[in-house]
């Protein structure tokens, strides 16, 4: 049996679907740190202050279901955002032991900064496509991650009006 050269071996690697997406989510995230370095933003705490803003007064639990990430990531996400004063928790009405969740005037004002970082991160990302690939590329990340939506490790919950 003949052995594969390690440029061989490297390509079948290279080809996988799984090995592709994760070099994509690194490119994704290293493009949004270049953009994004000056307002010290992580994309998950970037998402979890872009659900408050929308949403404000969502509890923990919540806000972890609409970012899709796990409750101790939330937990320490949120503390990490609370600590450089961009939110903070009040106790609910109906039930104090539930904390509620809303972004400061200085999470307000951060998030009014980060609109066209954003665009520029996302332009960034994709500019090598064309608008077709672009539309084909959204409409494949969309199948595949509502198609296997329940395999992810903290599934994506919409929220229910």
């Amino acid at each position: 049996m003949k052995k594969k050269s390690d440029s061989t071996v490297l390509e079948e690697l290279y080809a996988r679907p799984g090995y592709l997406v994760r070099r994509c989510h690194q490119v994704s995230t290293g493009i949004f740190h270049q953009c994004f370095k000056e307002l010290n933003l992580t994309p998950i705490q970037y998402s979890s202050l872009f659900v408050l803003k929308h949403n404000p007064g969502l509890d923990q639990v919540t806000i972890s279901g609409l970012v899709a990430i796990d409750k101790s990531t939330t937990g320490n996400v949120l503390k990490r955002l609370e600590s450089r004063g961009l939110l903070q928790r009040k106790s609910s009405a109906e039930d104090g032991r539930i904390k509620l969740i809303y972004l400061t005037r200085k999470g307000h004002s951060l998030m009014d900064k980060t609109e066209k970082l954003l665009d520029k991160t996302q332009q960034l990302l994709i500019e090598s496509l064309n608008e077709k690939e672009r539309v084909q590329l959204m409409h494949c990340l969309r199948k595949i991650t509502t198609e296997h939506n329940q395999s992810s490790r903290a599934p994506l919950m919409m929220k229910q009006d």
